[in-house]
């Protein structure tokens, strides 16, 4: 079987094969692309006043607690804290994705959001499905784009190098 042949029908078939994965892959980078600009996918970081953290833990979860939104009651209520010294400020990410922005110095509230960006990478790199689904169909569908990229770069230029051939035979001189 010619080279030409297998890499067009490896081509073919790997693309059938990582379609709806990576489609999911395209469209959650376009919107991740965009999370800093878009405040309904990422809160936009606020500014606290001092650039020196000023809060206790205990405080901390004392203030997050007072965000209703958030839903938080303890810290197993809180995925993360975010620490921003140059900001100023604080985020604590509660497990329900809500965000609470807080002056590091004062502990005012800074701002409450919902935060949307983590849950699109979950989709983006397919852990939201299943760490199985993560590793055992994203992680080929990485590895079968890699081959596309690969035999759709070879079949691109395939006729380039066959003109090529054929004017270097052509203008050959006869013996």
């Amino acid at each position: 079987m010619k080279a030409s042949r297998l890499n067009r029908i490896v081509h073919r078939w790997g693309s059938i094969l990582i379609a709806l994965p990576a489609l999911c892959v395209l469209l959650t980078g376009i919107v991740l692309q965009l999370k800093k600009q878009s405040y309904w996918i990422q809160p936009g970081t606020q500014t606290g006043a001092e650039r020196v953290p000023m809060l206790s833990f205990a405080e901390i979860l004392d203030i997050a607690k007072s965000a209703p939104e958030a839903e938080i009651q303890s810290w197993d209520d809180i995925d993360r804290l975010d620490v921003r010294p140059g900001k100023g400020i604080l985020k604590v990410r509660a497990k329900n994705r809500w965000e609470v922005q807080m002056d590091t110095a004062t502990g005012d509230i800074l701002q409450v959001a919902f935060r949307r960006s983590d849950l699109i990478e979950s989709l983006h790199d397919g852990s939201f499905f299943h760490e199985g689904v993560k590793l055992g169909i994203f992680l080929p569908t990485a590895l079968v784009l890699v081959v596309l990229w690969g035999t759709g770069v070879y079949l691109f230029f395939l006729p380039q190098l066959a003109k090529r051939k054929k004017r270097l035979t052509n203008n050959k001189p006869s013996q």
